[in-house]
């Protein structure tokens, strides 16, 4: 590629950032990284009526969170900013005129009224499409079917009036997109789009071309629902004069429900329990009550393990590898590989990703996890002992909380034990070979020693390990399985073992042999 390569994430501030739209930004951002080009954030809030306060913060830490760090954006800026387009504002008139004096945009003056009373007339004429275009605009007034004095006249006393493109009746728009190939639509399939609103405020059409043309954007890379845009698009770079630096284009394919039937929503993470947002946030719904948004980051998944997941949502490397870093997603990245069908959203996948990214991270780094939870009531331990407990730990668990859940024996002295385990494993055998054990634990314990100590103790007795081992357990952690039982004894230590032993044997009542 001979110029920069350069690409935009251009979310808009209504809300919470949907996990399709993460997906969009990080594809930006590997095709940028890749090209050693640069990423944009654009911030698209000419819709003041949509805008939520707290929304741009929130797609600002959603995207940190990821991992994903805009060359240029609104908190860093750039060369070509502002890159608010509400501060943007006194920019987009001038090209709305520009279409305007060369016959490829016009006034419209007509009220809402008027528009809805040209929709009913279509639908009681049986016409399929209700658009504004190439041929009900002559039934309308706008400065093609009025005269040009009483354009004038409406202008100078102030009518209401938005710009519309002129699309034509009978012309063919393609579009060679980057992972669909070749899209044709006919004009006539196409309506006249709104530029310019009656606030003054431009629609996201003809901003998006504009700033896109302004900060030289060499390759657009959006979701499959601006597709049907595309069109309109193609037409405004022409009508510009701006062919020959329209970016290309690639349209990503849709995150459908795990059933492949839908695009995902809300609506199918809260119904099948998982998020399908990156952070939680909090803002209002389609009613304008305020709805709670789950996220992947408080639902417990690492920033790593989500980008991982996320990158193959559409996208493969075209091998058997499944593990990526962020540098190597960058390495391994091309559009080509982008899929053009839609893409069943699989969480169980998620969960995966999860767990190999746990088991990977420092016993260290997993030991801050546990770190909140301990109370002076607890058993406490020093670094050492608690990265053991992580070691032992790390290959059982999907997420972090699960640390605490699946290791709270090693803090807390089981007062519960269970039922079965009871039932069909503690008998006078398992609690004479116990006793015995306690009694010969040496002060110094490490795994190695306490195996050691057990099979003398078996062998003396004539007993097989089966026979004991869960009963064993079960007196140390009140469960019937867990992680490696002389690991469990090396970090709980010789007193405390002893000591979980003998109120097991206090506590338990035994079943009797026959």
């Amino acid at each position: 590629m001979n110029k920069e390569v350069r690409v935009r994430f251009a979310p808009s501030p209504t809300g919470a950032l949907h996990i399709g739209g993460v997906r969009t930004a990080l594809y930006n951002y590997l095709f940028a990284k890749k090209n050693n080009g640069k990423m944009i954030l654009r911030i698209e809030d000419t819709d003041q009526t949509r805008f939520v306060p707290g929304a741009e913060e929130y797609l600002m830490e959603s995207l940190e969170w990821v991992g994903i760090v805009p060359d240029e954006s609104p908190i860093k800026g750039g060369e070509y900013g502002p890159y608010r387009q509400s501060e943007r504002k006194n920019i987009y008139a001038g090209y709305a005129q520009q279409l305007i004096d060369s016959g490829h945009a016009y006034y419209a003056f007509d009220t809402s009224e008027e528009l809805d009373a040209m929709r009913e007339r279509l639908k009681a004429a049986k016409v399929d499409s209700l658009q504004y275009n190439a041929i009900t605009r002559m039934q309308m007034k706008n400065s093609i079917t009025l005269s040009e004095d009483e354009v004038k006249s409406r202008l100078d006393s102030g009518d209401p009036y938005v710009i519309r493109i002129k699309v034509p009746r009978k012309e063919e728009v393609r579009l060679n997109d980057m992972i669909r190939g070749w899209v044709m639509v006919h004009s006539s399939a196409m309506d006249d789009k709104v530029l310019m609103k009656s606030d003054g405020m431009p629609t996201y059409h003809l901003a998006n071309i504009v700033d896109d043309h302004l900060m030289k954007i060499t390759h657009v890379i959006r979701g499959e629902e601006w597709l049907p845009s595309a069109p309109l698009h193609v037409l405004l770079y022409k009508y510009l004069g701006w062919e020959d630096t329209m970016p290309q284009f690639a349209h990503l394919p849709l995150l459908l429900k795990p059933d492949g039937n839908g695009k995902l929503s809300k609506r199918d993470g809260d119904k099948l329990g998982f998020p399908v947002f990156p952070i939680t946030g909090q803002f209002p719904g389609k009613d304008g009550a305020m709805e709670n948004f789950s996220g992947f980051r408080e639902a417990g998944y690492l920033p790593d393990a989500f980008l991982n997941f996320l990158a193959f949502l559409g996208w493969n490397p075209g091998t058997e590898e499944e593990i990526f870093s962020m540098e190597g997603l960058i390495e391994a990245f091309t559009v080509d590989r982008i899929g053009k069908s839609g893409t069943k959203f699989d969480i169980d996948k998620a969960k995966w990703y999860n767990q190999q990214y746990l088991k990977t991270k420092a016993d260290a780094d997993l030991a801050k996890f546990i770190k909140p939870y301990l109370t002076p009531e607890h058993i406490q331990y020093d670094d050492k002992k608690l990265n053991a407990i992580c070691a032992e730990l790390k290959e059982r668990i999907t997420f972090p909380r699960d640390l605490w859940n699946e290791g709270q024996f090693f803090f807390v002295t089981p007062t519960a034990y269970d039922e079965q385990i009871v039932s069909k494993k503690w008998n006078e055998v398992a609690v004479s070979v116990l006793d015995k054990f306690a009694n010969k634990i040496s002060p110094d314990i490490d795994a190695d020693s306490a195996r050691a100590t057990l099979n003398e103790v078996l062998e003396a007795q004539g007993v097989k390990m089966g026979q004991v081992m869960q009963a064993l357990r079960l007196s140390l952690t009140g469960k019937g399985s867990g992680p490696d039982l002389m690991e469990i004894i090396a970090i709980l230590g010789s007193e405390e073992t002893k000591k979980r032993i003998k109120n097991a044997i206090e506590k338990l009542p035994v079943k009797m042999e026959n």
